[in-house]
């Protein structure tokens, strides 16, 4: 059965606990600290944060509070999307470093293969220029593997076909939930041994009203979050929940229950068409 610290091997080895602790939309300080607190607490063993969230100082403070090993925590942070060079990914990854007051991160990502602001614009030779520092910075030691998020196919294959490539993504995170598993990039990154990660897993709250998922929740006796990241999981997909409360972040970790196969086929078929919203007939 699987919990939150069995792993996903990654393309380099490296072993990654299949689910995170996501703390997009906390807010720095307090907030952040308690949830990240809070969810090493329940015994979520990786976090993930990122420069652009502005609470990598927040994350580094629990973290360092913890009075856990190091290495038995996996800490993923990700370089803004703003940034699309050698240089300045260098030094962004520098001031991350010193945020999380850390001496090396689990894994380090690109946030996005264009700056939010011209989302869709075309930066493949910017991103082979920042896939050239993040290899250096993978080389060095003190980021154990290095990834993406928000890349589709074109953005992985434009990196996994260029001929100064020496290091794969590990990873690419990705917007995934019950009715939208963007099937197309998943296709793309396992063939190349890239691990999903799913962001968002519960649609920012769209599913939990779900008539559909709420009677198949109540069928295996869980949640409604639990069985959708559980569905996340089964898919060999790994879910970033994030949650403040303990009592949620708590349920969050007891994912050790099975759905069966024509569950699972049931869920697979059904489509959000409209995005972020619940996906039931």
């Amino acid at each position: 059965m699987t919990t939150i610290t069995d792993t996903f091997k990654l393309n380099n080895d490296l072993l990654m606990p299949k689910v995170g602790f996501g703390t997009w939309q906390t807010r720095p300080g307090k907030e952040t600290y308690d949830a990240v607190s809070n969810a090493l607490t329940a015994g979520y063993r990786f976090i993930d944060t990122a420069k652009a969230y502005q609470n990598e100082a927040s994350v580094g403070g629990a973290l360092h509070d913890a009075n856990l090993a190091r290495e038995a925590i996996f800490v993923q942070t990700k370089l803004p999307a703003e940034t699309k060079s050698y240089e300045g990914t260098l030094a962004d990854f520098e001031s991350s470093l010193k945020a999380l007051q850390l001496d090396y991160v689990d894994s380090y990502i690109i946030h996005a293969p264009w700056p939010w602001r011209e989302m869709g614009a075309n930066y493949d030779a910017e991103n082979r220029e920042v896939w050239r520092a993040m290899q250096d910075i993978y080389q060095s030691g003190r980021a154990k593997s290095v990834g993406v998020s928000n890349f589709n196919s074109h953005d992985l294959e434009n990196l996994l076909n260029w001929d100064g490539l020496t290091v794969k993504p590990a990873v690419d995170q990705i917007q995934y939930y019950v009715g939208y598993t963007q099937a197309s990039i998943v296709t793309t990154a396992e063939a190349a041994g890239i691990v999903v990660q799913a962001y968002s897993p519960l649609a920012t709250g769209g599913l939990l009203a779900d008539p559909t998922l709420e009677r198949l929740a109540d069928k295996y006796q869980v949640t409604l979050p639990q069985l959708a990241l559980r569905f996340i999981i089964q898919n060999g997909v790994a879910p970033l929940p994030k949650a403040r409360a303990m009592a949620h972040v708590e349920a969050n970790t007891k994912l050790d229950f099975e759905i069966n196969a024509e569950d699972m086929a049931y869920l697979n078929k059904l489509t959000d068409k409209n995005g972020w919203h619940p996906v039931g007939d």
